[in-house]
Parts: structure tokens; sequence; C-alpha cells
């Protein structure tokens, strides 16, 4: 009796949750739907693109191993979005109003969502894939899988994008969802605001009592605001008891903001914290294909131009399709079509830039070489900043060759500890945000700094 594509999917959904995490089942396979199975191949219906190409490149291969042991034949798994899902026409959303049955009002103040923010125009990468993966889980179980969720990287790498995203996949759901998205120097303005206008009761009332969905961007300009740092801790604590989703990004972990109170950095470490590095070459390739695609271009731009704007640009998404934006003014204002000669006069500050770093390639010094230059230059010794010492001519020398470590040579907090003689990460966060501070208002101070960053990154 041959079986029906339920049936074999049954069984080998039940081998795949000996193989696979119980999060990953949940979230990846539990959501998909048999729709067929003919010809040695079983296809599955997943909910929308993400989670098809998702499944397809990480989950398939494993099933269909799964699926020769659990059923006894050779069988080809694969995954389709569900047709009614692929019929439904898109949705653009902002900030959600309220049930119509409640007598709460939206949120005047938050900020709208960007309607190209969703999972569908964020492409996945190997710089990027684990917090994607937190995200759309996180979509699927709002407040249940990863609650906070804290997403950290370098500016326009797509932090953003995916916390907009997933505010998108739970309203697309859950239309009466009530969404709070802003940026963490909006909440300290209205935190400030509200104690001057005398209305923090309004304010507490809508943020811990008037929201499902908590979205926050920039985290990190919260370092030092001990009243709003005050404010946001118990606003988190409420949302969190009361089951509501929570999510964060910073340009950097919760343990390396520096002046961020314990207890926050507890409360953001509670779920899970993701990051978001740079992409590689192929990815950045598939980024500007899906920037063409999105707004129609495929046609105007060739692939060997595409290739040839992620060969040279590589700081950031959004540098990248800042790219496509110049070379289609430039390419319409000398009545040309786009070509690589085109895109390299279009694009010439950025291709000069690209090339001067691949005529001084990996000219990075070492942190022997930090610390011997600011020792030089604060009249000290390399041991001495080694050293357990910490007598003051010998702590601001030390603060400062932690800093360029972390600046120049972009280490670890433990890495730069452990060059130091051995001192914990406190210790190291705490010395980057009082050279930070120092620079700020002490002007020789910070050309000093500036002049042994200058020796330190001189071919």
């Amino acid at each position: 009796m041959e079986l029906s594509a339920k049936e074999a999917w049954s069984r080998v959904l039940e081998e795949a949750r000996r193989e696979l995490p119980d999060a990953t089942v949940r979230t990846w396979l539990e959501p998909a739907e048999p729709v067929g199975l003919s010809n040695g191949r079983l296809v599955l219906a997943a909910p929308d693109q993400f989670a098809v190409e998702w499944n397809e490149s990480k989950h398939a291969p494993l099933l269909s191993r799964l699926a020769a042991k659990s059923l006894g034949q050779a069988l080809t798994v694969s995954f389709q979005v569900q047709e009614e899902r692929a019929q439904r026409p898109q949705m653009d959303f902002f900030v959600a109003p309220p049930p119509s049955t409640g007598p709460t009002k939206p949120l005047k103040r938050a900020t709208p969502l960007n309607d190209r923010y969703t999972f569908r125009t964020f492409v996945i990468g190997k710089s990027n894939e684990l917090a994607a993966a937190a995200a759309y889980a996180t979509a699927e179980a709002p407040a249940k899988t990863y609650n906070p969720l804290f997403i950290y990287g370098a500016t326009g790498l797509g932090k953003t994008h995916l916390m907009q995203a997933i505010a998108h996949a739970i309203l697309e759901k859950q239309p009466n969802a009530r969404v709070a998205y802003m940026g963490a120097e909006q909440f300290i303005n209205e935190v400030i605001e509200s104690i001057h206008s005398r209305t923090m009761p309004e304010f507490r009332r809508q943020y811990r009592s008037e929201v499902d969905i908590f979205l926050v961007d920039d985290v990190h300009f919260l370092e030092g605001k001990e009243m709003t740092q005050e404010e946001f801790f118990h606003t988190f604590n409420a949302l969190h008891e009361a089951g509501k989703q929570i999510v964060l990004t910073s340009d950097r972990p919760p343990k390396e903001i520096p002046g961020l109170e314990k207890r926050l950095i507890s409360r953001f470490e509670w779920g899970m914290v993701a990051d978001v590095g740079q992409p590689d070459l192929e990815h950045r390739i598939a980024i500007l294909r899906k920037k063409a695609e999105q707004d129609h271009l495929e046609l105007m731009i060739p692939d060997d131009v595409l290739r040839f704007i992620a060969e040279h640009v590589r700081s950031s998404v959004r540098e990248l399709e800042g790219c496509i934006i110049k070379l289609l003014l430039y390419a319409s204002l000398k009545h040309r079509e786009i070509s690589i000669e085109l895109t390299r006069d279009a694009l010439s500050d950025k291709i000069r830039a690209a090339d001067a770093a691949a005529d001084h390639p990996a000219a990075l010094p070492s942190i022997d070489r930090v610390q011997e230059i600011v020792a030089r230059r604060w009249g000290v010794t390399p041991e001495g900043l080694r050293s357990k010492a910490r007598t003051q001519t010998l702590t601001v020398p030390r603060q400062v060759a932690m800093f360029l470590a972390r600046d120049l040579l972009h280490m670890q907090l433990v890495e730069i500890g452990q060059a130091f003689g051995g001192r914990d990460h406190s210790t190291v966060i705490h010395s980057l945000g009082k050279v930070q501070d120092t620079m700020q208002r002490d002007r020789q101070f910070k050309d000093r700094v500036d002049l042994a960053r200058r020796e330190l990154s001189a071919p």
C-alpha cells in the first residue's frame, strides 16, 4: 500500500525530531504541510518564501536522508510557498491600531514601519543567517521563542530590516497587534519631555500597558542616561512579564555597551543575542540582485556590473544600495547605458578608496605594536602597560592602548583584557568609555590619541 504525502511527512518529521533541536522543528518544520508525493519527491508547503529558502538550504538535504531511512526508499524533499499565501496581495503595515473593542488609543509618537523591510526582501548569507533565523522564529512565536531578541552589528548591515520584518510578519497574522517601533534616542527624548511636562503617568501607561510588540533601535544610545535607563528597565519588565515581544538592536553586544546598568545588560541577554556581520562577495552580489529585482532594474543593470560593484564596495548593505541609486542617476544624466566603464566613472570615489586599500592590504598593526607606540608617546614601557600596576602614569596610556586595540584591530573585550595583564571585560569597557569621554572633553588629549592612531595606521 502506497503512503500518502501526509503519512510520509509524518514519518519523516518524527525522525527529524530525533536529529534536530525542538526549537528548530517547531519553527521551521511543523508549520510545513505536505502537498504532494510523486516520482520520488515529497513536496512540502511552507508559510512564505523566506521559510522556503531557509528550509531548502538548511533542512531539505537532511530530510531527504531521513526519508530514505524512515520510508525505506530514496525520496527528495522540497519546499514551495503555500498557495493561499502566494496568491495573497502584499500588505503595507504601519503602527497598528488597538483592537476595536478596546478603549485604548494607538501610540501617537511611534515611528512608522518601512514597508520594504520584510522577510521577503531580506537576503540571507553566512554573515546574518543566525540573526535571520532568530528573527523569523520570533515572528512565528512572539514572546515564546526568543524574548527579548537582541540583534547587534555595525551600521547598515540589516539590523533594522530584520527588526521591522518581525513586526510585519506578526501584523500579517495579527492585524490588531499594537506595535511600538522607535529609536532609543526617541525614547530618551520622550522621557525628558514627559518629565518636563509632568506627564510621566501617561508615558508609562502607553508603553507598559498598550504595547504588544516593542521594537527599539540603537539601544547603545542609552549609555550614561540614568533616568532613561530607569524608565526603560521598568518598561522592559512590565512588557516581559505581560508576555509581550521585545526586539532590540545595537552596534555592539550588551556587555560591551559602556555606561549601561548591569540589570539592563542581564535582561538584554535573557533571550537571544545574535550578531550581523559584514557580507562576503557572494552575499553582496545577492544583495545587489535583490535590490535590482525589487526596483525592477534587472534589465537595466547587467550582472557583470553588479559583480563589479560588489567587488569594490564592502562596507555595508546600505552603501551597496546607495551605489545602485547613484549609478542610475549618473546613467540618466549622461544618457548612457549602464556598463562597467560607466560604473567606474559614477562610483570613482568608492573605487579609488577600494583600490587604495588593495594597494596596502592587511597593514594592521599588532597588539604589541599598539602597546609600543602608546608607551613611547606617553613615556612609559610596554611592559608597564601589561603589568598589574595601577599608577596614574600607567593607567591613562593603558586605557588609550586598549581603546586603539578595539578601534583599529577590532579585538574582542576578552582578547584585549588578556593582552593587558589578564584584566576582565568590565575593566576594558570602563577603559574604552573613559577614553571616549576624555576625548570629547579634552581637545589636547584627543589630538594626542589621534596622533598615535595615525602613526599606527601609516603604511
